[in-house]
């Protein structure tokens, strides 16, 4: 479980620095794990930095595209890709190609889409994990339906999944699009193939596999106990927690996010300047 801070925290020595400029401590344990990991990474051949994007790497934005990494963090990452130990990946609900653009790193990076359903490697190659047969049709019913009537919210259209938002909607009329989302997709997520996707003011109909099977289909391809970390902020991250949870090697689940929440995640960062620490503690692992 998460490990939190507060005030009645048993704390380590300050090692980042909150937004508002104030010093704020891990808890000992969590400080303690940060640098086992971290150990582990200074030690082994090879790491894993998997990453979430909206939330994590960047700020929310009402128009997405506008969303651009925190300050600083381009620069960290641009110096573990030229280091060349990190297999950097980033998985995220938005369609991959949009990943690129935004974070503008000088070596093409591996983004897996769509929550993990969408695959594209760092050649171009792309690899859809879709809904096939009724589920498909029934998915494409859905779609169409909710192009020409949103139920009162943002409708967002994908190529595995059918997703309504309510964020930024006043309380009562979120609530009224939350109704009318659930009594549409949850009938529909019984039928083989598909699935509930619950996400901070949303909810998805989706097929294909979701960021904790990302996630286990990058392990499969690395060597055993190879140290691997994961940082998201969303309810969609925590299947990605589990999956790093249960990983053989060193491991750690990060939550990025400037409100605490209950998690599967094993520490608690604030961003961007935690996070920016947590990445320059990364570089400085490399370079041991």
């Amino acid at each position: 479980m998460l490990e939190a801070r507060g005030a009645d925290a048993e704390h380590g020595e300050d090692v980042f620095e909150s937004r508002q400029g104030e010093w704020v401590p891990l808890t000992e344990e969590a400080e303690k794990r940060q640098k086992r990991f971290f150990r582990a990474v200074a030690a082994s051949e090879r790491a894993l930095l998997l990453l979430d994007y909206d939330g994590t790497l960047a700020g929310f934005r009402a128009d997405r595209f506008q969303s651009r990494p925190w300050a600083g963090v381009r620069e960290l990452l641009t110096a573990m890709q030229a280091e060349g130990r990190t297999r950097l990946a980033v998985i995220t609900g938005r369609p991959s190609e949009e990943i690129a653009p935004m974070l503008a790193l000088p070596k093409a990076v591996e983004v897996w889409g769509l929550h993990g359903a969408e695959r594209l490697y760092p050649n171009g190659r792309r690899v859809l994990d879709a809904a096939r047969g009724a589920s498909h049709r029934k998915l494409n019913a859905v779609r169409a339906q909710l192009k020409k009537d949103a139920l009162g919210g943002l409708y967002e259209d994908k190529a595995n999944a059918a997703v309504l938002h309510w964020r930024g909607f006043p309380a009562t009329k979120a609530r009224a699009i939350e109704q009318r989302a659930r009594a549409l997709f949850e009938p529909l997520a019984k039928l083989e193939g598909l699935r509930l996707l619950n996400f901070d003011g949303g909810v998805e109909l989706r097929a294909g596999r979701d960021k904790g099977g990302a996630v286990e289909a990058i392990l499969a391809e690395e060597k055993p106990k190879t140290p691997v970390a994961y940082l998201g902020d969303d309810l969609s991250d925590e299947a990605a927690f589990r999956a790093v949870n249960r990983a053989r090697g060193a491991r750690l689940s990060v939550l990025v996010r400037r409100k605490q929440r209950p998690s599967a995640a094993q520490i608690w960062l604030r961003p961007p300047a935690e996070l920016r620490g947590f990445l320059q503690q990364w570089k400085q692992a490399l370079q041991a």
